[in-house]
């Protein structure tokens, strides 16, 4: 069983990173280069950094992915083809090719479930005012050379959009362009958030900072600094 990193606070926050790892437990081959773990297909690069430095400064609880969104990804429901990924931003992911049932049953029985179920635990014990869930995303896909991505930070959100709302408000009073719903719709990908904030009613922010600007220690505490005061404002507004 892979089960996430739960790191300790006192604020009445969550902030939650799923793909905060680019690990592959024992027993799973892959089948691809390990240089493609290092890319964003496998992590959220910069996440873990990020995520960390955030807990301090918020002096917030976290819960942090220790597997790889290869092997089984937890922003995704356990029953999605894609969270198994056969091929990903024009990679193909081998190990991951007609994968037995019982072989994709164990992924989620040992590493989505506990995920998930940590989550709940942490959110019964300690319930958040709001939640944070971080992520990061590359400049250009390999599959989409034309398409621009242009925002360094973007916000994710479904039906629930009270702490969007601020937080888009907050990160623009900088003079960010930000992605509202960019790079992607958090109306078509926020399983983590849908399953735990929404269905509770607790407002979250979906933070996408471009990893570009995570890339080294500077870029994260800079971003450490935006993201921490964003959710402070937003705090300060529900």
């Amino acid at each position: 069983m892979s089960l996430p990193e739960i790191l300790p606070g006192t604020a009445d926050l969550l902030l939650i990173a799923d793909h905060a790892s680019a690990s592959v437990p024992p027993g799973i081959d892959l089948g691809i280069p390990p240089t493609l773990l290092n890319d964003h297909i496998a992590v959220d690069i910069g996440t873990d950094a990020l995520t960390r430095r955030l807990a301090r400064a918020l002096s917030a609880p976290a819960i942090i992915a220790t597997v790889s969104r290869l092997v089984v990804d937890l922003n995704r429901d356990p029953a999605d083809l894609g969270a198994v990924p056969a091929s990903s931003d024009g990679h193909l992911i081998p190990g991951n090719w007609n994968l037995p049932a019982e072989e994709r049953t164990l992924r989620v029985e040992a590493i989505h479930a506990p995920y998930h179920a940590a989550i709940a635990r942490q959110i019964m014990m300690q319930r958040p005012t709001l939640i944070i869930s971080v992520h990061s995303f590359t400049p250009q896909l390999a599959t989409r050379p034309e398409e621009q991505r242009p925002w360094p930070v973007g916000i994710l959100y479904n039906q629930d959009d009270r702490a969007a709302r601020l937080g888009l408000v907050a990160l623009a009073s900088r003079g960010l362009h930000v992605g509202d719903n960019q790079p992607y719709s958090g109306r078509d990908l926020n399983y983590t958030m849908d399953r735990h904030a929404e269905a509770a009613r607790i407002p979250y922010l979906g933070i996408e900072v471009r990893n570009d600007g995570l890339a080294d220690r500077q870029g994260v505490a800079r971003w450490t600094h935006i993201v921490a005061d964003c959710v402070a404002t937003v705090r300060r507004g529900l």
